[in-house]
């Protein structure tokens, strides 16, 4: 097949001052008088929906009431003792699908009170001001513990097994701590570096040591932990990335959206950054308008993001989706890839993607037979990721759908051995779900090493 265009992979699609405009902050902080005008929407309902629907269980009319009554200070010590990530969770939880969600206000008015907002508004206040530590360590316990991982399950875990008086070691693969916090998220998200704000505040606690550049990848490594530390949690996400399975997909403009959203998180400046001129995104999560918004604000001249069932089994939230719409990415839905079409001028390169038409018979997604090409220089792909680590049941830890299958507070099948995160099966791959399982492994472990 032919396609018109040739291949235009480049950076500096934009001028030099549109960078910083474009990946501004994506929603501006509330000044202290709309917080507290915002705050005093709060009915301050006695056994809240909103606080059981956070899966940390902040106690939300509490900091509310406390922004309202002008104590920043006593706000953040709420959502902080509850969740020690509030900060980024403020910025990234879907809200509108949690607390937000069951606010009483919805029903009386049609509008939530904004609870992100808010309780970024608090933690960001504690964070800048003169003595942001609100937290002091238990009297040291002897106890050792390692972490696999320092992502928000890793660092929640840490940082509370820290705050009850045991010694932590946290292994990680990457050269920063924060984990999807630091190298999965969207820059518009966490600007001015807040991610790795959060984990310099996060350590100050004491009682953590950081271990870059270590990668678990042999039961050799995992005996070694589980013998010289009395405990060990494992949070080391889900490091690899599900493959399309099409012909095509190793051609070059083709990459997996959350490398894509690595490097924009790590470049120092954006305007080297290549970009293609038309691009597809191939997924219907956050990672997928993640990819596909950035793709639009880096220059890219059309960017569609393409799902193979309906919007309503999307996994990336209404306001994500209405958020890639508004920055110029079509939505595309009963799309399915069957091949990255090489380009014409030049067939090492991507110069397309064929789809093949989708429907649902008698509950199952079937072809129609069908077929769509879309032209495309670069192709990201961001259908879900997977742990891929054959150690694990090398190790004889009982898995679940390829994750590890633990007990409510994160027990695995291996005694001493904890895991939360992306990695525990049945979550719902949640960073304020991840913070929330740290601490109740945290919490688990603390009772077993205390315990006479």
């Amino acid at each position: 097949m032919s396609l018109s265009l040739a291949p235009d992979i480049r950076p500096g699609r934009l001028d030099a001052s549109d960078y910083a405009q474009r990946f501004a902050d994506a929603t501006p902080r509330l000044t202290r008088a709309q917080a507290v005008l915002e705050a005093e929407r709060c009915l301050y309902c006695f056994d809240a929906p909103c606080a059981t629907a956070c899966p940390t269980h902040i106690d939300v009319p509490s900091f509310i009431k406390r922004i309202a009554d002008g104590n920043l200070r006593g706000s953040a010590s709420a959502i902080l003792e509850a969740n020690p990530l509030g900060g980024m969770c403020a910025r990234v939880c879907p809200t509108e699908n949690l607390c937000e969600a069951v606010c009483v206000r919805n029903t009386q008015e049609g509008k939530p009170v904004s609870i992100g907002r808010l309780q970024r508004h608090a933690v960001d206040a504690l964070m800048e001001s003169a003595q942001p530590q609100i937290f002091t360590r238990a009297a040291p316990t002897g106890k050792k513990i390692s972490v696999v991982g320092a992502g928000p399950a890793g660092l929640a875990c840490a940082h509370t097994l820290a705050k009850l008086g045991h010694s932590v070691v946290v292994f990680d693969a990457k050269p920063k701590a924060g984990g999807l916090n630091e190298y999965g998220l969207a820059s518009y998200k966490t600007t001015n570096n807040f991610a790795q704000a959060e984990v310099q505040w996060l350590l100050a606690v004491g009682g953590i040591e950081l271990r870059h550049s270590w990668r678990l990848d042999s039961v050799a490594q995992l005996d070694a932990l589980r013998r010289d530390y009395d405990a060990l949690f494992l949070g080391m996400g889900l490091p690899n990335t599900h493959q399309l399975g099409v012909p095509g997909e190793k051609l070059y403009g083709v990459q997996d959206a959350v490398d894509f959203i690595a490097t924009l998180r790590q470049a120092e400046d954006l305007s080297m950054l290549p970009i293609g001129r038309q691009v597809v995104v191939i997924g219907g999560g956050m990672t997928a308008v993640d990819a596909a918004v950035q793709a639009k604000l880096l220059g890219a001249q059309d960017v569609q993001m393409v799902y193979r069932r309906g919007p309503e089994a999307m996994s990336a939230s209404k306001a994500e989706q209405e958020w890639a719409q508004t920055n110029g990415v079509v939505i595309h839905h009963w799309l399915a890839p069957d091949e990255i079409v090489p380009n014409s001028f030049d067939p090492q390169y991507a110069g397309g993607v064929r789809f093949v038409r989708q429907k649902m018979v008698n509950g199952k997604l079937v072809a129609t037979g069908e077929k769509v090409v879309m032209e495309a220089d670069m192709v990201f792909k961001a259908i879900g990721q997977t742990l891929g680590n054959p150690l694990l049941a090398q190790a004889d830890f009982v898995l679940q759908g390829g994750r590890i299958a633990t007990d409510a507070n994160g027990q695995t099948s291996q005694r001493g051995v904890w895991a939360g995160g992306d990695c525990r099966a049945g979550g719902l791959d949640l960073t304020v779900e991840a913070v929330q399982h740290g601490k109740l492994s945290a919490m688990a472990m603390h009772a077993q090493l205390t315990s006479v």
